[in-house]
């Protein structure tokens, strides 16, 4: 790893800051695991050839014209390279980083393999696994408009969601199943679903499976999926439980590989603040205040809430993700951030791993990541689908030589600044990160609340002038019934009104 030392004094703007003056941010030790050798395949490059279009690749002609609907005409280097050996039934293993492209490289030939056949009820053939219940509903997403035209059935089945709609759903039929490791697990138990008709099994980073404990449900799932189906594996990294995953249940795979063998993301430039304990608060809250969709990393639960209302405080969209939320809850955010009602969003490292938005164009470490697949994982929220996107991490002095350890690990380089504790708000910060002045969203923010309490001042106008018009109209009924009553009695109308 090379070092940047960058060191003349960055100080961000802290006066206009005092609601995140006192904020304390957890910290987590950084340690780091060697990655293991890659396990023994034949491998393809994963390159592309120039000029390659997906319908040069023998999917499914109504999924090319999908494709070509939605402005997709040329695949990214591991589509090109993975979906052929795919659709000609090829055992894969996929190594490349999230945002390379790999959901399409799985799924269209999946969709492609299964479009002649008939399911039974309970018994899918097409089988997608994934860690997280976010992602497995973004695969599903991404991959329903091409199941649509080819008349397959789609079904996600993952916890928080209710059982008993999947469970009616695989009664009637379903084609594919993208699930994840516990809930196919309870429905296997309760026999709403049978794999013996499984033709096509995929893993979806299946090293983050392996990081949150899920190889033993994943394996005996695994051992339920007939024999001679195909087995497609896709993981960032290959680690040793990934390594055995694929000696046991693939099939002389085909391995084709985006980044180098860490994963490092050469669309990324990487940098470290070093700041002091009292200005760390200040400087999240001024980079998180940028322009664009932004992702914080924090260690705990209570601490993307607390980051969160912080931010909300000084005039940031911002709002927390994390394990401890319902899954409405969580739903709901992920949607307003992709939405852009929320730009940046607080996140612990489990909750993030369900994360798939292609223009998030920074990352911010807040707390150290735990080790240098954490780090990757967190980087890998940025620079997606051939975009470039910067990861920052912040570190105290103490914490300097351990975060450039872990750096060292993940296989990037990153550049060291020193961010000083007095002084003007100084170029060197917002160059790097986009960062804002505070004082500059906090007059936005006033500007923007000023121009709300005008258009209710004007509703109010508004709805005040229609109840003048309706009460200048119901008085002239009352006087006009007034009058007619007085006439009846053979009275003055005149005075019976003024009166």
């Amino acid at each position: 790893m090379s070092i940047s030392a960058t060191d003349r004094a960055v100080m961000p703007e802290d006066a206009e800051i005092t609601a995140l003056a006192g904020t304390e941010f957890d910290e987590a030790p950084a340690t780091a695991d060697a990655v293991a050798a890659a396990p023994e395949a034949v491998t393809a490059e994963a390159s592309g050839t120039p000029g390659v279009t997906f319908g040069d690749l023998g999917l499914a002609e109504a999924i090319v014209r999908k494709l070509s609907q939605n402005g997709v005409v040329t695949p990214f280097p591991i589509q090109a390279a993975t979906i052929p050996d795919a659709l000609a039934g090829k055992d894969i293993l996929g190594r490349g980083r999230t945002g390379s492209g790999k959901t399409l490289s799985f799924g269209l030939p999946l969709l492609t393999r299964l479009a002649e056949g008939r399911t039974e009820k309970k018994r899918p053939r097409g089988l997608i696994l994934t860690p997280t219940r976010e992602l497995a509903m973004q695969v599903a997403d991404a991959l329903q408009p091409y199941g649509d035209v080819l008349g397959l059935k789609m079904k996600v089945v993952c916890g928080g969601t209710s059982m008993s709609n999947q469970i009616y759903a695989l009664e009637r039929g379903v084609d594919i199943l993208v699930a994840t490791p516990g809930r196919l697990r309870d429905l296997i138990d309760r026999g709403a679903a049978t794999l013996d008709q499984v033709e096509v099994a995929v893993l979806d980073e299946a090293d983050q499976m392996a990081d949150m404990g899920f190889l033993p449900e994943v394996t005996e799932i695994l051992n339920l999926v007939p024999a001679g189906g195909q087995r497609l594996l896709f993981s960032a990294t290959l680690e040793n439980e990934i390594d055995t995953l694929v000696k046991r249940y693939l099939v002389d795979p085909v391995t084709h590989e985006v980044d180098a063998a860490q994963g490092a993301v050469t669309t990324m430039s990487h940098h470290v603040l070093v700041v002091k304990p009292k200005d760390k608060a200040p400087v999240t809250a001024a980079i998180a205040a940028r322009k664009g969709r932004t992702i914080i990393f924090v260690r705990t639960q209570m601490g993307a809430d607390r980051v969160a209302e912080q931010l909300l405080d000084t005039g940031v969209r911002a709002d927390a993700l994390h394990g401890g939320m319902t899954q409405g809850a969580r739903t709901r955010t992920l949607a307003d951030f992709k939405d852009g009602r929320v730009n940046c969003l607080v996140a612990t490292d489990v909750a993030a791993r369900g994360i798939h938005v292609d223009d998030i164009d920074l990352v911010l470490n807040v707390d150290p990541a735990g080790d240098h697949k954490d780090y990757l994982h967190r980087s890998g929220r940025t620079a997606r689908a051939g975009r470039s996107g910067t990861v920052v991490s912040l570190a105290l002095p103490h914490q300097r030589k351990q975060i450039f350890r872990l750096m060292e690990d993940a296989g990037v380089d990153a550049s060291r600044h020193i961010v000083g504790g007095a002084g003007a708000f100084d170029e060197d910060v917002a160059r790097i990160t986009g960062a804002r002045s505070l004082t500059e969203v906090q007059a936005e923010s006033a500007g923007n609340a000023a121009k709300q309490a005008e258009r209710e001042v004007q509703d109010l106008t508004r709805q005040l002038e229609r109840a003048q018009r309706r009460a200048a109209e119901l008085r002239g009924e009352a006087d006009r019934l007034v009058a007619r009553a007085a006439r009846e009695r053979g009275e003055d109308p005149e005075a019976a009104v003024a009166a």
